[in-house]
Formats: structure tokens, C-alpha cells, sequence
């Protein structure tokens, strides 16, 4: 079950050398959750201070990366309603062209799964996967640092899907350490809406004084909540009902700010099961939790194929 989106557009030909091996396709990026969200407190240029945990999930948008002679970047889609120009793929390629002062472009296509505005890091995950891809196609050899480096000037989450490693992230969300987590089937549903972020994190009843917590306390099993679903629930009675359902079942949380909610299960059979009764127009899928994200796999596939 998942988002209705458009056929995608095939580009027409041009005069790339449109490599059609597989390091130019099928480059995941992955879901993430935040396993919990506290806000603790805000800094005088308005950015909040969060603590929080982020898990991957098998479950990705997927980009295909046809290399260019020229310098000219293309992007394909399967929605409609962001101009190329202001989408973080094609922000983030022409951030990598910058900053390396490559002369290379790329057609990009985009199968896009993730929703908008649902709290899973689509476009941050979609920014990140350009860039890791990018470096190894164009052949620009940046650290992984360098990259994060390059990501964290487009959104706060894009380091994070640069490095590949579940994570407890302080600070605006870009002071990563790396966690081993548990790795669950989760449920994630979505009421089929987006929820604006800056509106969520700009309300006056968001709590912003929870207290710090240590990576130990939470290993530990402290209470962990996320703060902006209080917030979430009262803008968008839709939230509220569908994680009131999934409560039913199993404990459910709001992943980033909305609009999706998760809850964890032992098997991907009891996951399954409670997927097949969700209720029109909801929607959801059942993806394993990744502390290595699939972009990582990939990106191992394709150096070890060009070795031998």
C-alpha cells in the first residue's frame, strides 16, 4: 500500500553517456525513523535543540544516475509539485559540482515511495543518496565527512543518511553517535495528508524544556517520548485518530513531526497482519529497521564491482 504517484517521465535522449550498468541504478535511499524526539531547548538564531535516535528502514525512493559529458543536471520525477530547481536532488548535485569544481552533469531519474511531509527524511534521504552516488560516478573521491559536510548545508537530517549508521544525534540533529539498536519489523502508516514542519517546530505549545537525557539512559530503557506530537495531534485530528488505531495493536509513536506514525513488532507476520486491516484512505507499508542503511549496501556493491 503506498502513495498514489504518477508514472514517472522517461527523459529523452541526449548526449550523456548514458551508463547503463548497474552503478548507475537502483540507488536507495532509505527511510528514517526518529525512534523518539525530545526538544531541549532553542538557540537565540531560532534552530531548536533536539535529542533524538534515528533507525533506517529497508524501504526507499530509489534514483537512477545517468552521467554526463556536459555540466547540465536533469531530473526526472514521479510528482509533480517542486520545480527541479528548488528539489534538494538536484540542490544537492549542483552543491557537489561546486564544491569539487567537477564539469560533469547527470540525468537523474527518481521513483519516489517515501511521502511528502511524513517525518521519514525523503528529501533529506534523496539529497544524501545524490551525493554519495555522485561522488563515486563522477569519480571525485570526498571523504564522507566532506559530504556530510556539503549535505548539512541543505537540511539538518542529511548527514545523517551520508554516514549510514543508526545514530543518536544531539545539537540540531547533525552531532551523530553511531548506536546498535534492536532491529524490529516496523509498521508505518500514513492518513494520507503532510504536515508542515516550521509550523510544527513555530508552535507556541511546543515543549522546548525537556530535559537531557544520556545515551546510556536511553540504552537503559528511560521514558522517551517525542515532544511535537502533542502539537501534531491538536493541528491534525486525522494524526490523532490514526495513531490512536495503531495503538490498539501495539505502542505507536510519531516519527520527526508527522505525519506518519510506526510502531515495532517481533515479526514481520504480526507486522503484516495488522497492516491488512488499516482503514481507508490511510495507507502504510512493513519494513524491516536497518542500523547499516541500504544506501551503504549499494554503495559497497558497486566499489567491489569496479575492483574486479
Amino acid at each position: 500500500m503506498h502513495p498514489p504517484y504518477a508514472t514517472i517521465a522517461t527523459p529523452a535522449p541526449d548526449d550523456s553517456t548514458a551508463a547503463t550498468d548497474a552503478s548507475s541504478r537502483s540507488w536507495p535511499a532509505p527511510a528514517k525513523l526518529n525512534l523518539f524526539l525530545h526538544v531541549i531547548g532553542r538557540r537565540p538564531d531560532g534552530y531548536h535543540l533536539l535529542q533524538t535516535v534515528f533507525q533506517f528502514l529497508d524501504f526507499a525512493d530509489e534514483l537512477d544516475f545517468h552521467i554526463r559529458q556536459d555540466s547540465r543536471i536533469n531530473l526526472s520525477s514521479n510528482y509533480h509539485h517542486i520545480e527541479p530547481d528548488q528539489d534538494l536532488i538536484v540542490r544537492a548535485a549542483r552543491r557537489l559540482q561546486e564544491f569539487s569544481g567537477s564539469k560533469r552533469g547527470v540525468d537523474i531519474t527518481i521513483r519516489k515511495q517515501l511521502p511528502f511531509g511524513g517525518g521519514l527524511g525523503g528529501g533529506s534521504s534523496n539529497a544524501a543518496t545524490t551525493l554519495v552516488a555522485l561522488n563515486l560516478l563522477w569519480g571525485l573521491g570526498l571523504e564522507e565527512t566532506q559530504l556530510a559536510t556539503i549535505g548539512l548545508q541543505l537540511g539538518a537530517d542529511v548527514p545523517v543518511f551520508v554516514h549510514g549508521q543508526a545514530a543518536w544525534a544531539e545539537g540540531v540533529g547533525e552531532k551523530l553517535t553511531p548506536i546498535k539498536l534492536p532491529e524490529p519489523w516496523f509498521l508505518v502508516a500514513n492518513p494520507g495528508i503532510t504536515v508542515a514542519t516550521a509550523k510544527i517546530f513555530n508552535a507556541p505549545d511546543l515543549t522546548r524544556t525537556t530535559p537531557a537525557i544520556t545515551i546510556r539512559d536511553f540504552l537503559s530503557g528511560a521514558a522517551v517520548h517525542n515532544d511535537c506530537e502533542t502539537v501534531v495531534r491538536k493541528v491534525h485530528p486525522e494524526i490523532a485518530n490514526l495513531l490512536n488505531w495503531m495503538e490498539e495493536t501495539a505502542p505507536a509513536r510519531l516519527t520527526g513531526t508527522g505525519a506518519c506514525g510506526f510502531s515495532a513488532y517481533a515479526t514481520r507476520e504480526q507486522a503484516t497482519a495488522t497492516l491488512a486491516l488499516i482503514p481507508d484512505p490511510w495507507w502504510g507499508f512493513v519494513a524491516p529497521g536497518r542500523n547499516r542503511s541500504p544506501l551503504l549496501d549499494k554503495l559497497e556493491r558497486v566499489q567491489l564491482g569496479r575492483a574486479g
